[in-house]
């Protein structure tokens, strides 16, 4: 296939994505905290050409409003100790630091912040864009990401618990592993719950009258 007909190709799949990014940005609601200057007053003006609704202030706020999508935050020497609730932790939104000096001390504030991407000043029209939609993508495989590994977590202990349940029948009904996990299915079933409900009840059956076993010893 001629190189030019493979460029219009992919040309034209671009061109093809390029709406879908912008229809998923446009209402985005942003909020800026950024102190009242050419940086803050250009960030905010082409925020509202992709089509975000945009609300301005600082300093930050000590809480994040429910009705905000994405923050955009100064991070500046003189505010690079500044603190607050929605900062600790993992950002409950994608946030974007928006630095104006490099210095270990504010790389490592943008940081704390939690920062998806970062924003150097002076600002450029250029970048704006691109920080907004990476910070939304990374937020978004981050959260996805913790999930999955909270239902392995979650299985993981699942695995656990019928492991236990199942050495206890073992030990007190003197069975062998497979039955032992066949009387936990049968009983799930029986109940209609889960394998790991039954478990839990061996678990703690056994552990109380272990701990009467004892005191009566």
């Amino acid at each position: 296939m001629p190189r030019d007909c493979v460029d219009r190709g992919v040309a034209g799949r671009v061109q093809r994505s390029t709406p879908d990014l912008l229809r998923n940005l446009r209402n985005t609601r942003v909020l800026v905290f950024h102190p009242k200057d050419a940086d803050g007053e250009l960030l905010a003006q082409q925020l509202e050409r992709i089509g975000c609704q945009v609300i301005t202030m600082w300093p930050p706020l000590a809480e994040l409003p429910d009705s905000v999508d994405v923050v955009f935050c100064a991070v500046r020497p003189d505010h690079a100790a500044l603190r607050c609730p929605w900062m600790e932790g993992e950002p409950p939104v994608p946030v974007i630091a928006v630095i104006n000096y490099e210095n270990p001390t504010v790389v490592d504030a943008a940081l704390r912040l939690g920062a998806h991407a970062v924003l150097v000043s002076p600002l450029r029209s250029a970048g704006v864009l691109s920080s907004l939609a990476m910070a939304k993508h990374q937020h978004a495989e981050l959260r996805d990401a913790r999930r999955r590994v909270a239902r392995l977590e979650q299985k993981l202990q699942s695995a656990n618990q019928i492991s236990t349940a199942k050495a206890i029948l073992v030990r007190t009904r003197n069975v062998s592993d497979e039955e032992a996990y066949r009387i936990i299915r049968e009983q799930a079933m029986s109940k209609r719950t889960a394998t790991e409900d039954i478990a839990r009840a061996i678990i703690h059956a056994d552990g109380i009258l272990s701990y009467t076993a004892r005191g009566s010893g």
